[in-house]
């Protein structure tokens, strides 16, 4: 047994046929990827990758409680098999009680594909792209602009055996575009990304045309000073913040007294207004577009992340509707520590229920203000009120009496996503977007853009 001769779904029954644990979870992830690169208005590489990664969880029960061990390894051959489980199985030995032990999903559930091939992905995805990719290089060139970027494509297929009789089998598709456009002297320069599931829905001719505008823009410079200025987000930046507040929102922690969703004296701040607009935050494995995992996969445990979770079946989750915080995210374990109800993270973000006006109308209805394009380099620098600083990039400019006159110098920013959310006056229409600093960890996020009247430019930064 290979890792390239071997079907997934064998090596799962293999691996639980071995394991001597008082039960087992193994997941094995078949990875494929497909990139373009380029530079100058220029194709420099491509390439295609394939991998498999093993995890095998063992759980041992024990006088004191069930203890669980967890191993990873990539290109496990027939002979490394059973040393894998093995030591899986040695590590739960080796552990104390697991805190969040639970007893492992059963049911009868099993994906009918469970048996079938992974799906991968090629070259042959970019067909239709490549060669719109190439006429767009033409016109750039012909327009005095240079385009750099990448295309990225992989294709995921998960088997998840368990134990206690679960055989289930997620494919999931993800597609990054970024497209960086600059002049000549790189005295300019502006960015457009997007999500796809299959760069069938990308148009390469569009983002240039996006692009040069934007470096048209940029022929003005207008120097401003620090301060807090009417600013509209864009729906990336919308997305960069809302996914750190996701991943900030942990039920346990709230309960704890530890963030920014903690109710001063005890308790959770669940049913409090966030925000005066109708804003419904949401997760759904379903989302048209936005298809992730149906079911928990825990490669490990950790914060609202359990191991024993795999298999979980996931359903549509409202974290906040018309404006109120309903759910905070919690494993089965943490679930029970803080009283909350069960609601495991799902793989998508969506916020809806703004106008639908475009990001040009919401233009056009401003006096004076800022326009950015992405936000890079957020971190967090106060966890109780979820504070987070970072760097405008790739262009932010002017808007005086409905119209962009011109570009101005990047600044840092001091803002929480939960501050953001009370403060906003306006939220447009609701699109697929690709979240600029985070599109290494998530990507499937649906947001609109947001009219904030003071955000907080807290200095100004000499980032292009």
């Amino acid at each position: 047994m290979s890792p390239r001769t071997s079907k997934p779904h064998e090596v799962v029954e293999r691996a639980l046929e071995l394991s001597r644990a008082d039960g087992c979870v193994v997941i094995a992830d078949e990875q494929s990827t497909a990139n373009l690169r380029w530079a100058g208005n220029a194709l420099t590489t491509n390439g295609v990758t394939r991998g498999r990664t093993l995890t095998v969880v063992a759980t041992v029960d024990g006088k004191e409680g069930t203890a669980s061990g967890v191993v990873s390894r990539s290109a496990v051959t027939s002979d490394e098999l059973e040393p894998l489980v093995r030591a899986a199985e040695a590590a739960a030995r080796g552990a104390g009680p697991a805190e969040d032990a639970q007893p492992l999903v059963t049911g009868v559930a099993q994906s009918p594909e469970f048996t079938e091939a992974p799906v991968e992905t090629s070259s042959a995805v970019f067909a239709d792209f490549a060669p719109a990719l190439g006429e767009a290089f033409a016109r750039a060139r012909a327009g005095g602009r240079e385009l750099y970027g990448f295309a990225n494509h992989e294709l995921v297929s998960s088997y998840v055996g368990t134990s206690t009789g679960l055989r289930l089998r997620h494919d999931q598709p993800n597609g990054t575009l970024e497209l960086n456009a600059k002049s000549p002297d790189r005295t300019r320069s502006a960015w457009a990304g997007r999500s796809t599931r299959d760069f069938k829905d990308v148009d390469p001719a569009a983002l240039d045309a996006e692009l040069a505008v934007r470096l048209g823009w940029a022929e003005r410079r207008v120097e401003l000073p620090a301060g807090r200025y009417e600013t509209l987000l864009p729906p990336t930046a919308v997305a960069d913040l809302l996914i750190y507040q996701m991943w900030s929102a942990s039920g346990r922690d709230a309960v704890e007294g530890r963030t920014v969703f903690s109710k001063p004296g005890g308790g959770t701040r669940i049913g409090e207004k966030l925000t005066d607009l109708p804003l419904t935050l949401r997760s759904d494995p379903n989302e048209p577009g936005l298809e992730s995992a149906p079911f928990v996969i825990a490669h490990s445990s950790g914060g609202d992340q359990s191991v024993f979770d795999n298999g979980l079946p996931l359903a549509p989750t409202e974290w906040m509707r018309e404006g109120e915080l309903r759910h905070l995210t919690t494993s089965r374990h943490s679930a029970g520590l803080t009283g909350l109800p069960v609601a495991p993270v799902i793989d998508n973000i969506v916020l809806d229920g703004g106008e639908d006006r475009s990001l040009e109308e919401m233009v056009a209805n401003t006096g004076r203000g800022l326009l950015l394009t992405c936000l890079w380099y957020i971190r967090e620098v106060d966890p109780a009120s979820l504070l987070l600083t970072g760097l405008t990039r790739d262009g932010v400019y002017l808007v005086e009496n409905g119209e962009v006159t011109g570009e101005v110098n990047n600044f840092r920013f001091n803002e929480s996503p939960v501050g953001v959310l009370g403060r906003a006056t306006e939220a447009g229409r609701t699109e697929k977007t690709l979240p600029r600093e985070w599109s290494d960890w998530f990507t499937r996020a649906a947001m609109p853009a947001l009219r904030v009247p003071d955000f907080n430019m807290s200095s100004v930064s000499q980032g292009v």
